[in-house]
């Protein structure tokens, strides 16, 4: 039986040194890209092109730091589940996802009979009704109305994929 045509992307090994070290936390410096890069035992110029040719061939959408929010006294988070149409959800994920304190907006359709919401927003908030004061901002500025609140009660694990172990 033969092998199907291997399809993902080669790397060099300092291209693999390099994703091992930032599928992981970035480096808490002023300079994290000069830091990888003595790390991958290569340059800065190397390390940013790399990322840059990823993301402009759609391998990554971002790269960025990523906030433990609970950690920054955001305490209080839902998922909030909105009933939306498929015409109404880009304008209205667009508008969500401007709110300050909204971290994500997708849309995901749903074929449950008995879960009509398709957009959801992540809202943080720092105490326990902030994310209805947000609610309610959303209800009178945007065409979102119905919507089911989904509250975070604790973070049980959020790690990232490994995708170039060590």
């Amino acid at each position: 039986m033969s092998r199907p045509e291997e399809t993902s992307p080669r790397f060099t090994e300092t291209e693999r040194r390099i994703l091992a070290i930032v599928q992981k936390n970035l480096p808490d410096s002023a300079t994290p890209y000069a830091d990888i890069a003595a790390a991958a035992d290569t340059d800065e110029a190397t390390v940013l092109d790399l990322l840059r040719r990823m993301k402009e061939d759609g391998a990554i959408r971002r790269f960025g730091a990523s906030i433990k929010h609970q950690r920054a006294g955001w305490t209080h988070n839902a998922m909030v589940a909105w009933r939306v149409t498929e015409q109404q959800a880009e304008e209205a994920g667009k508008q969500a996802a401007e709110h300050p304190l909204i971290s994500h907006a997708y849309y995901r359709p749903s074929s449950a009979p008995d879960w009509p919401y398709e957009l959801y927003t992540m809202i943080h908030g720092r105490h326990e009704t902030e994310h209805l004061e947000v609610i309610e901002q959303l209800r009178r500025e945007t065409v979102l109305d119905e919507y089911a609140v989904l509250e975070s009660l604790r973070e049980l694990k959020k790690t990232s994929m490994v995708y170039f172990p060590e």
